[in-house]
């Protein structure tokens, strides 16, 4: 029985530890995709070096929001991307860019949605004296880090947790997820 792997598109703004980790899991026996192609918006992210080293397709946009949008929704239909990861990609797209894209979208964020969506997820979990914190993979929506739930992972904050220690743990949380969200999707 031939099966075809869903193509996959990264977008990435820094170190792509999630990238990194998604393209392993895509070498595995398990996976139901492939990464065809990476946009970053920054061309020094650690993630393009690490993409271009695997050979995969590496685009990089270092334009306004707008520009970055229609140069990547053009890229991504001449890949034939069955699916959008974003992997730490620190920028908000647009209603128009979401409702325009055509395929699923997916986003990883550092906490235990629909427990702060934004940023500074780690300190504000602290300050307000959560026991728990953890990661989300959901679809995205024109609304912020409100998208449909596919996977959660908890994780707990410890009596002298700070953000950094925090940020190291949920970040290990990622690692475990994301590539299991992205295959129960496929």
């Amino acid at each position: 029985m031939l099966t075809f792997k869903k193509k996959v598109a990264v977008f990435i703004s820094g170190r792509g530890s999630n990238l990194k980790n998604l393209y392993k899991f895509s070498t595995t026996s398990k996976s139901k995709f492939i990464i065809n192609l990476v946009i970053s918006n920054k061309k020094n992210a650690k993630g393009v070096l690490f993409s271009k080293t695997k050979k995969i397709k590496t685009i990089c946009i270092e334009k306004k929001i707008s520009t970055f949008e229609k140069i990547a929704l053009l890229e991504i239909s001449r890949h034939k991307i069955d699916i959008l990861c974003l992997a730490g990609f620190m920028k908000i797209l647009s209603k128009e860019f979401i409702k325009n894209i055509n395929i699923p979208v997916i986003n990883i964020h550092p906490s235990l949605l629909p427990k702060f969506k934004g940023l500074n997820t780690h300190e504000r979990a602290i300050n307000k004296k959560e026991k728990f914190s953890g990661c989300t993979v959901h679809f995205v929506t024109p609304k912020l880090d409100s998208g449909k739930i596919i996977l959660q992972k908890k994780v707990k904050i410890t009596k002298n947790e700070t953000p950094k220690s925090l940020a190291r743990k949920v970040l290990q949380s990622e690692h475990q997820i994301y590539p299991l969200a992205l295959n129960k999707i496929c």
